[in-house]
This record gives structure tokens, sequence and C-alpha cells, in this order.
């Protein structure tokens, strides 16, 4: 007569697959929501905090199936596999944040001149939810300096206008949108100075001498012409949503003409939350790396 075991079934590991199949199916249908649905970010971030909290109960199920195999070889090691590959990505995406949140400093608002970051042409506006944050303080602008020391303005040895246009093109390679502006690209040219449109009163004018001396204004050095100068400028201000995760962003990019060279700061900042994780900084960075690249040759010091 065969002698036939039974072996026992370990019900954690059994649960734990569901609950990393569960786990798995909620951070890809959160993340496809917010991506391309009207999911809001605040929201993003609770369901994505209860992916990883299954997602981290599955995984100790699966080790207490994986222990119940190998101390009384209980049914469910496959499932304990299972359990753990399911959780990979929701525990994944859990450590990245976590990691981040732990490290890097909580602001929300990086700008290349902490000093006098540039102004909004128009205020963001997000429904916080449950993500609030805070005012802005000198005290943000010093931890972003001691965690960003590489962040830091352009100055490129080009007109103005030079600049601006591979400024937009950058901006439309990264992808950001830009939603208004302001100030001029021929700060230089007096109004008057301009050429006048041909109209019906040029006949009135027609024994004029062709050339009319212009009397050349005087180079004052006063702190007025000095306060003139320094507004020369233009301000752009954008709107970014990353590739993958749909992370929103509003981006200011302002240029200023000094002497024969153009300086380009940029301030970005996320709508959501007092923590941005670094996403920040790195949107910044990579717009600026990107305008040194399409400006090679035009970068001072």
């Amino acid at each position: 007569m065969a002698i036939r075991y039974d072996r026992p079934v370990s019900s954690a590991a059994r649960v734990s697959r569901l609950l990393g199949a569960f786990s798995l199916v909620l951070a890809l249908a959160v993340l496809i929501a917010h991506r391309f649905g009207g999911l809001a970010t605040p929201y993003l971030v609770l369901l994505l905090i209860a992916a990883a909290g299954f997602a981290l109960l599955a995984a100790l199920l699966a080790a207490v199936g994986l222990r119940s195999l190998w101390t009384s070889g209980a049914e469910g090691g496959l499932a304990a596999l299972a359990a753990l590959i399911y959780a990979a990505f929701p525990l994944g995406i859990g450590a990245f944040a976590a990691e981040r949140y732990m490290t890097l400093p909580d602001i929300y608002d990086v700008s290349t001149d902490p000093v006098a970051a540039p102004d909004w042409l128009s205020t963001p506006k997000a429904d916080q939810i449950w993500l609030k944050r805070n005012l802005v303080t000198p005290e943000d602008r010093e931890k972003q300096l001691a965690a960003y020391p590489e962040l830091t303005g352009r100055r490129y040895e080009g007109a103005l206008d030079r600049v601006l246009e591979a400024v937009r093109k950058v901006a439309k390679q990264s992808g950001f949108t830009i939603v208004r502006s302001s100030g001029t690209s021929e700060p230089d040219r007096d109004p008057e100075d301009r050429p006048a449109k041909p109209g019906a009163g040029d006949e009135a004018v027609a024994d004029a001498p062709g050339i009319i001396p212009v009397p050349t204004p005087r180079p004052y050095d006063d702190d007025v012409a000095k306060l003139i100068r320094g507004a020369n400028g233009v301000t752009l201000q954008a709107s970014h949503r990353t590739l993958i995760l749909g992370l929103r962003f509003d981006i200011l990019i302002r240029l200023r003409e000094e002497a024969e060279t153009t300086f380009v700061d940029i301030r970005v900042a996320s709508r959501y939350g007092q923590h941005d994780l670094g996403f920040s900084a790195a949107v910044a960075g990579d717009y600026l790396k990107a305008l040194d690249a399409e400006l090679l040759g035009l970068a001072g010091g």
C-alpha cells in the first residue's frame, strides 16, 4: 500500500499573491489616470502611498510563505515568488519617493537667482486639496543653495534677440508651453526711431531733404539711466508636464541684457505640496543644459 504525504499549504503565500497583484494594478491604474485622465496630483500621491502599503504587506506575507516552505515544505513557493514580482514596482516607487523625501530639502520652488527670484507674471493657482504648501521664505532659498549649488544662471555673449530665439526653441523642445510674456526684444531702440509706415501724409513732405540730421543723445550715467538700462529684458512664463508621471510645473525664464551679454535666469515651481522630491531642480537643470548646448560658443563667465 502506497503512503501519501499531504503537504501543508501556506495561506500567507496565497494572500500575498493577491495583495501583490492588487497593488500593481492599483499603481498602474492611478498613474495612467493621472497622466491621461483627470486624476488630480494629490489623489495620485494618496493612492500611490496606498499601493506601496499593500505591496509592502504582500512582501511580508510572501516572506512568511517562503519561510514555511523552507521549514515545513508548505506549498506556496510559486505564489510567494509571484507576490514579490508584483510588489516590486509599487515598492520601487515608494522607496524612490521616500529616499528623496528624506535626503532632499522640503522645498517646491527653485531659482537660479535666489536673492531676487523673478516674479510670476500670473500667479499659478491650483487646488492643493491635502497637499498644502507654505510661501517661499529666505530659509527655503538657503536650503536650495545647499542642496543644488550647481543651479546658477547663464551669461551668453550675444544680443538679447538671438538668445531669446534659442530660449524659445529649447523651451518648445523641452515641452514647455509659454503662457505669458513681458518685456521687449528690442530694448535699445526707441519707439520714435522705428521706421515710419508710408501713409497719406508722405506727399506733404515730398520736398523735404533726403537726409535729416538726428541729434545724438548724451550718454547719461546717473541712477535713472542705470535703472532704465537694467530694465531691458524679457520674461517668459510657461507651464510644463513631465512625460511619464505627468507632474505639473510652472516656469519663469528671465532674460536681461547687460552690456554686450545676455543673462538668463530660470525659476521652476511644482504646483502641489511642500516637497517636490527634487523634480523642480531637475527640470531647471535639464533646461539650462539644453540651452547651453543650443548656444554653444556663446556662454560667458
